[in-house]
Parts: C-alpha cells; sequence; structure tokens
C-alpha cells in the first residue's frame, strides 16, 4: 500500500473511532457520531482513489467519489446504499436546525462499517 493512502486510512480510522465514542457518551452524541462515519466513509473513498492513481477531488460527495471508483470497478456499485444515507451527514449536522436520532447514529455507524470492510478488503487490508 502506497504511503498516502495509509495516511488516508489511519484518518479514516479516527473519524470511526470518534463516531463510535460519540455513541458511548452520557448523554450520546449523535449528531457527532453521524458526521464522523460520514468522514470515515469519505476518507476511505479517498485513500482507495489516491491508490488507484487517481486524484480525489476536493468535495464532500461521496456519490461523486463513488462514480470515479466505479468506473475501474463495478462491483462498488453496491456501497451506494450506505454511502447514500451518511452523504447527508457532510455539512448541515454540524449546524443548527439538523439533529440526528439515535436511530440515524446507529444507522450511519453500520453504514460506516460496512464502507470501512469494503474498501480495506479492496487495498488488501484486514477487516
Amino acid at each position: 500500500m502506497k504511503r498516502l493512502t495509509a495516511q488516508w486510512v489511519r484518518k479514516a480510522e479516527d473519524d470511526l473511532r470518534l463516531g463510535r465514542a460519540a455513541e458511548t457518551l452520557q448523554p450520546p452524541v449523535h449528531d457527532q457520531t453521524c458526521f464522523h462515519c460520514q468522514q470515515s466513509a469519505e476518507k476511505y473513498l479517498e485513500a482507495l482513489l489516491q491508490d488507484w492513481g487517481l486524484v480525489p477531488p476536493r468535495t464532500h460527495s461521496l456519490i461523486l467519489m463513488l462514480d470515479l471508483l466505479r468506473a475501474r470497478d463495478p462491483t462498488l456499485r453496491a456501497l451506494r446504499r450506505k454511502l447514500k444515507p451518511l452523504a447527508r451527514y457532510a455539512v448541515d449536522i454540524r449546524y443548527p436546525g439538523m439533529r440526528a436520532s439515535r436511530r440515524q447514529a446507529l444507522a450511519a455507524l453500520r453504514h460506516a462499517e460496512e464502507v470501512r470492510r469494503a474498501i480495506r478488503a479492496q487495498l488488501g487490508l484486514p477487516v
């Protein structure tokens, strides 16, 4: 694995750890769980783009990044169902007016974990 890919993976892992930790706080911080799950998925996509020699675009659009990856490996299409709900947590969840529920936070964790497994498998990393 390329050095820069490993750095993206480390950042993605850190975000997922923060997402998990936010749910263990009392009371849980669902907004932060959702945000960090989105960030983890975004960074995993950027890691794979980078590893494949593609320049990760400066965007929070998970679907755009997935489309770039699908051009090389159409089997990644299955991730769309996991990325679509996470996409809404890139920006708005950080500002007043949007609140995540426990159910949304737990779903975000599941989706981020599935993205993690899929990308790590693509990179040849243990899942």
